[in-house]
């Protein structure tokens, strides 16, 4: 019988998931607690792929505070546990070992090797499973989802616009729309996706790094930087180019008929004259890539929009006003109403002196 309680500690779950926020790509943000007679024995998250899951976490924990022994203890876990093993071993296995009597989850793993097997082994060997689906487990996991379940990562838009829609002068000059509240909350964005993925031309004409600065989001005392993606469909990226300098993976997609000439880093061909977003979306996934944030001017956002292949734009709006002249945020070749791109506001907040505005393609749900 569920009750409120179970409610109160699977919704903890969902925030302890979040202390692997910026650490645990390619694996899904996973919290737990280990409870019994109404005292929680043990807490745990998965800080990164490769180590412990959650649930082996929060039984270290248990032990540490002296509870060697969980036998009859309820185990609340913001996704299904694993059924298989990968670079760790199964966590049904261990949590059949201790003896608890219940597990309850937040939401479904996607995962093909996993989806409902967890479940099956529990109740295979005696222990109660309970499945109550809160939004937030979903939501915290949405690019997980998107990539097990369409083989594609979650793709958000991000733009810094003047009131009247426009990103950069006629010259060229952008820097800065924004203030520096709204530049410090894209360090968020940044620091939670996998990839960022930008174009030639905003390389040649702003010569960004496009990387995690904010110490804020240390974990264990190192920032993870995304992969840094640009689309260079001729190879122009010159090799004094700032996002080549600081540490982390950096990958340049050209097209088929160019000849690698930089060094020490990675090349992908997708296309021929131009890049195939849907195909080079697809090989990031299978880098692991849950969540991406594009940053790049007006044609490859267009194209993006246009090509269907977003889930979230983010609009940092500045109250300012650029002109008719200033270029604007997307090349959108859209003729009559019936061609326009429908969104819904998912959230507006005032970040400075800007708001940032959070939409969603009109037909979806994240």
């Amino acid at each position: 019988m569920i009750q409120d309680s179970d409610l109160v500690y699977l919704a903890t779950t969902v925030e302890l998931a979040e202390g692997g926020l910026y650490s645990c790509t390619p694996n899904p943000r996973v919290g737990c607690l280990i409870v019994r007679n109404g005292q929680v024995l043990g807490r745990g998250w998965h800080i990164r792929a490769g180590e412990a899951h959650a649930e082996v976490n929060a039984m270290s924990d248990a032990r540490g505070q002296g509870f060697a022994d969980l036998s009859g203890a309820t185990v609340y876990v913001s996704l299904e546990p694993c059924a298989f093993r990968g670079r760790t071993p199964p966590c049904v296995d261990a949590l059949i070992r201790a003896k608890v009597t219940r597990v309850v989850a937040a939401m479904v793993d996607p995962h093909p090797k996993v989806a409902g097997q967890g479940f099956a082994e529990l109740r295979a060997a005696g222990i109660d499973v309970d499945l109550i689906e809160l939004r937030e487990a979903g939501l915290l996991n949405a690019g997980y989802s998107k990539r097990m379940i369409s083989g594609r990562p979650l793709v958000r838009l991000k733009v810094a616009t003047s009131l009247d829609g426009r990103t950069a002068m006629a010259t060229g000059e952008s820097q800065w729309i924004t203030g520096a509240a709204a530049r410090a909350d894209v360090q968020y964005w940044r620091a939670r996706s996998c990839a960022i993925v930008t174009g030639i031309g905003t390389v040649l004409a702003d010569d960004p790094k496009l990387t995690v600065r904010d110490e804020a989001y240390t974990v264990d005392g190192r920032i993870r930087q995304p992969i840094r993606v640009v689309l260079d469909t001729k190879l122009r990226t010159p090799p004094e180019a700032a996002l080549l300098q600081p540490e982390g993976e950096v990958m340049l997609v050209h097209g088929e008929d160019t000849e690698p000439r930089l060094t020490g880093v990675e090349h992908v061909a997708v296309g021929k004259t131009q890049v195939d977003l849907r195909r080079l979306l697809e090989k990031l996934a299978e880098r692991g890539c849950n969540e991406v944030l594009v940053e790049a001017g007006a044609t490859l956002l267009g194209s993006f929009i246009t090509a269907q292949l977003w889930d979230e734009l983010i609009v940092y709006l500045a109250p300012k006003l650029m002109g008719s002249e200033a270029r604007p945020f997307a090349q959108l070749p859209l003729a009559t109403m019936n061609d326009v791109v429908n969104a819904r506001m998912s959230d507006c907040t005032q970040v400075g002196d800007d708001l940032r505005i959070r939409l969603l393609p009109a037909d979806t749900d994240i």
